[in-house]
Parts: C-alpha cells; sequence; structure tokens
C-alpha cells in the first residue's frame, strides 16, 4: 500500500508539474517594465525644469542647418559655467548633439561647437583691448565691429550669418537707438522721427522679439484691470488666449494656482512665526517642516 501510495503521489506531482508547465507557457509575456524618464535636467541644478534650446535641422543629403538654433544649443548649455567644468559642458552638448543628429550632421556640430568655443574664449580677450569711451553708442558699436572681425577667424561667411545673423540685427538696432537717444542736437520730436524710421525698417521676427515682454507686461496689466472689475479664472483665460494662445493661457493659470497657494502658505506661516516669537529653534522646525530646502531659499522676502 506504502508504494501504491508513494506512486500515486509522484503521479500528482508530475501532473501538476506538467499542468503547471503548460501554463506557464500558455499564459501572456509578462508587460516589459518601462524605463524610468530620464532626469533630463540634472546636467546643473539651475536647469531643473527647462528643456534644452535649439531646433536644429537637416536638410536633404545630411546637411546640417547652420542658424541660430544651434547657438541657442550651445549657449543653452554654456549658461551652467560656474556650476560645471568648461569640459564637462561641451561633453554634454556634444551627447546632445549625438542623440538629436545623424552621424555625420552630429560631426559637423561639434566641428562648429569648437569653433564656437574657441571664438567665445577669444572675444574675452579682444574686449579687453577695446578703447574706453563715454559715449555708449560708440562703444558698443567699436564692440560690434570687434566680434564680426574676430568671427572671420573661426567661422566661414556663410556659417556667422546662420549663426549670429539674427542677433547683429537686433544688435544693430539697439546701438542706432542709443545713437539717436544719445544725440543731444536732435529734437524730441526729431528723435522721435527717427526711432519710427527704425521701426518701419526693423524685420518682422527682430520687431517680434522686442515686443514680446512689452506685450505679455500689457496683457498683465489688462489682467489686473479684469481682475479688479470682478472677472473670475474663466474671463482671463479667454483674455490671454486671444493674446497668445491656449496652452499658454493654460500655463498662466496653472501659475496663478501655484502663486496662489504659495501666498497661502505664507500666510500660514508668518502667522505660526508670529504665534512662536524669538524661538530660534522653533522657528527653524519650522521651515524645514513647511518647506523644501528650495523653498527656504524664497523665505528671505518675508522674514
Amino acid at each position: 500500500m506504502r508504494t501504491q501510495r508513494v506512486g500515486i503521489g509522484a503521479l500528482v506531482l508530475v501532473l501538476a508539474g506538467l499542468a503547471y508547465f503548460q501554463l506557464q507557457q500558455e499564459a501572456p509575456p509578462s508587460p516589459p517594465v518601462e524605463k524610468a524618464e530620464p532626469d533630463l535636467f540634472a546636467f546643473v541644478r539651475s536647469m531643473e525644469g527647462t528643456r534644452p534650446d535649439g531646433n536644429l535641422t537637416v536638410a536633404a543629403g545630411e546637411q546640417l542647418v547652420v542658424d541660430a538654433e544651434l547657438g541657442h544649443l550651445f549657449d543653452y548649455y554654456l549658461a551652467g559655467l560656474g556650476e560645471k567644468p568648461l569640459a564637462a559642458i561641451r561633453a554634454q552638448i556634444e551627447l546632445e548633439l549625438d542623440k538629436r543628429l545623424a552621424p555625420a550632421p552630429a560631426r559637423e556640430a561639434k566641428r562648429l561647437l569648437g569653433a564656437y568655443l574657441a571664438y567665445k574664449q577669444a572675444l574675452v580677450g579682444v574686449e579687453q583691448t577695446l578703447p574706453k569711451s563715454h559715449d555708449m553708442a560708440q562703444a558698443a558699436s567699436a564692440r560690434l565691429l570687434a566680434m564680426r572681425q574676430l568671427r572671420a577667424t573661426y567661422f566661414t561667411p556663410q556659417e556667422s550669418a546662420g549663426l549670429f545673423g539674427a542677433s547683429d540685427a537686433y544688435d544693430d538696432d539697439a546701438v542706432a537707438r542709443m545713437a539717436i537717444l544719445g544725440d543731444t542736437r536732435l529734437s524730441e520730436a526729431r528723435q522721435r522721427e527717427q526711432l519710427a524710421a527704425l521701426d518701419a525698417r526693423m524685420p518682422a521676427g527682430v520687431k517680434a522679439e522686442r515686443d514680446a515682454p512689452l506685450k505679455v507686461a500689457r496683457l498683465e496689466e489688462s489682467v489686473q484691470a479684469l481682475r479688479a472689475q470682478g472677472a473670475g479664472d474663466n474671463e482671463v483665460y479667454r483674455l490671454r488666449a486671444s493674446t497668445f494662445t491656449p496652452e499658454a493661457a493654460a500655463r498662466l493659470a496653472d501659475l496663478d494656482r501655484e502663486e496662489s497657494q504659495w501666498q497661502q502658505r505664507i500666510v500660514l506661516y508668518q502667522a505660526e512665526k508670529t504665534r512662536l516669537g524669538q524661538d530660534a529653534d522653533a522657528l527653524q522646525r519650522l521651515r524645514e517642516t513647511s518647506f523644501t530646502q528650495d523653498e527656504q531659499r524664497r523665505l528671505g522676502a518675508y522674514e
């Protein structure tokens, strides 16, 4: 009987094993584990929450388009100087180029990056040799001329036009306005005429860039006026959406909510701070329990 029971038990185990194996074979494969989204902005702390500038494009035949967008990408990472050494910044830019571009245009972009860095470093020395001038427009004009002459050492005319053409147009306009406003021989009426003539000649892209901050400021003045009249969030959203885009209006609404929540927290913090009096340890515990480390850096404005 023992032998029979062992045989039956063994058979049960075998059948169970076969059933388990069959279930494993028939079961759908486990879904792949999703990779965590990489932290794209941990390169330097000050860039957290931002995306790299520069919309790089490639023409037919894998030809890199050399334009201001390429320079914007370089400058985005170069803004991290002081938080990271130049060698680390260059390596990160090259990594970004490899990620965005095919090998051939990436090589060309890296060559231009080397020229761009060399140009920026040489520019420091050139600026130190410029003569001093009390005439701001004259000094700015001399600096622009020196910059453009120096570029010829590092870039072809086509590369210079692509990388710096837009900023040159903006700088030329700014220097011309500076010269008009600094010319004491001109009456106010004549100054207005000459400034209006500059406005008429200004490229549309440069004019839009110049006017963008004013447009935002005027919009927010209108928003404040609306709110003073009792308008709600929907009216404010419609005004912003008509001025910019619905997406921009939604982002601004999010910022409004975040700011409102922050102000409410500050009111509670200040009330509790008043209650605690001069107890330094208790005040520090209050800060640590109420705010993150980054938020605590903002508290100085409310102390």
